[in-house]
């Protein structure tokens, strides 16, 4: 999608812009596609090495040099596969929070770092599932400047045209004319 198109969909050229700034943030899917199967390869690639690992110990029955070496392999495998999975666990809480704390803080590494990660619990998605809600309060009270105000996320909307109507912005509830006019009365 280009911005001609998104300005024919009926909106402005500030906010066609804006979306196709977004587009750079976001990862295609074809892209995405190639990652998981080259990891679904990666993970098949594995699994054979350690099959065939199983497979030479029978073969090795006699030789206690190849058969330590054949357990140090095995021992090597399993620790590198921790290791991936707890860095895995880790970069998955870790963009979890900060999806979470977008737009309810003002620097999300400062808070990310002001928080207990080991009370944060995520669900089958990698959403974060309980563990911030208090964690954000105690956050609020202890260090206020690092969260983003309710009023400071509400922006005000600039009065407006549209089609020959005027809009005024959503938190003046008089007409301001009629305020004037009330006055003289």
């Amino acid at each position: 999608m280009n911005k001609e198109q998104l300005i024919a969909l009926g909106l402005s050229e500030e906010q066609a812009q804006s979306v196709l700034d977004g587009f750079g943030q976001m990862v295609p899917k074809s892209r995405l596609d190639d990652k998981i199967q080259e990891l679904k390869t990666a993970k098949d690639t594995i699994s054979k090495y350690e099959t065939d690992l199983e497979d030479l110990k029978p073969k090795a029955a006699g030789n206690e040099a190849l058969l330590q070496q054949i357990q140090q392999l095995q021992d090597d495998n399993k620790t590198a596969k921790e290791q991936y999975e707890s860095e895995l666990a880790e970069t998955r809480l870790n963009s979890a929070m900060k999806l979470w704390l977008t737009n309810k803080v003002h620097d999300v590494d400062i808070a990310i770092s002001q928080l207990d990660k080991s009370k944060v619990e995520l669900d089958e998605l990698g959403n974060v599932k309980s563990g911030l809600e208090d964690q954000m309060a105690a956050l609020k009270e202890s260090k206020p400047f690092l969260v983003i105000q309710e009023e400071q996320q509400q922006q005000q909307q600039p009065p407006s045209w549209s089609e020959g109507q005027y809009n005024p912005p959503s938190n003046t509830n008089d007409d301001p004319f009629a305020a004037k006019l009330a006055k003289y009365e």
